[in-house]
């Protein structure tokens, strides 16, 4: 199947780049905004871009409407602030519900029934629990394309890591993160791990295997397919 970008709409380009770019870490981004109302929300569209000074994106897409601009975009913008917090896998079900599209007014942390930690140098709280958390100021916005999203760089001023995650020699002990990433609408478990080269006949045994699914939804179930998906990364309703 070749498919040509340009004769596809921004919903079904949206559907091939999650679905294919997997598994997807998600930064949980807790801001302020100036009326010092707090937010907190998941973006997978999240990663890394500099090492020093350390600094981390989020793209952010318009909420469900397609036009009004996400709280956290807009508290990032004017106050200059946010926190990245790691989602493991006992935050996954606050996570998933502080995904809600709520009104402005409503705090994310008390919907989902969230604590909250302070940060050391800027004002938004962090995940309490969370295994690691990266205080950032903004470095720039940029907008991107023509379905208006935008590109957020963030320079990191403090790192947070749970103290029995934090080695000698500053490595990580990422094998006990238990971290949890995004695949296309739903969730994933990081649970293995390897290096190469495996023994003779490990990736052949494995070969067309599905993945195991932790939720027991039926085999080909996608959050994708269900009435109400918009495409604006939100949960279409709270877990439990």
């Amino acid at each position: 199947m070749i498919l040509d970008p340009q004769e596809l709409d921004a919903v079904s380009c949206y559907k091939i780049l999650i679905g294919t770019v997997v598994p997807r870490a998600i930064g949980w981004v807790s801001t302020l905004s100036v009326d010092g109302v707090a937010n907190l929300a998941p973006f997978s569209f999240f990663t890394v871009v500099c090492r020093k000074p350390p600094m981390v994106s989020l793209t952010i897409q318009p909420r469900s409407d397609r036009v009004t601009l996400k709280d956290t975009l807009v508290n990032i913008r004017d106050t200059g602030e946010f926190v990245t917090n790691l989602v493991s896998l006992p935050q996954a079900e606050g996570m998933h519900n502080s995904s809600v599209e709520l009104a402005s007014a409503e705090d994310e942390f008390a919907f989902a029934n969230l604590g909250k930690a302070p940060s050391s140098v800027v004002r938004p709280p962090r995940v309490q629990g969370a295994p690691a958390s990266m205080e950032c100021v903004l470095d720039r916005i940029i907008p991107l394309g023509e379905v208006g999203d935008h590109l957020v760089i963030g320079r990191v001023v403090r790192f947070h890591i749970q103290d029995d995650l934090y080695l000698p020699g500053g490595r990580i002990d990422t094998t006990a993160l238990q971290p949890v990433g995004r695949l296309a609408a739903e969730y994933t478990l990081t649970d293995n791990i390897f290096t190469t080269p495996l023994k003779p006949g490990v990736a052949e045994s494995r070969e067309g295997r599905r993945m195991v699914r932790l939720d027991e939804k039926d085999e080909g179930w996608s959050a994708i397919d269900q009435k109400g998906w918009t495409g604006a990364g939100n949960a279409l309703e709270p877990s439990g």
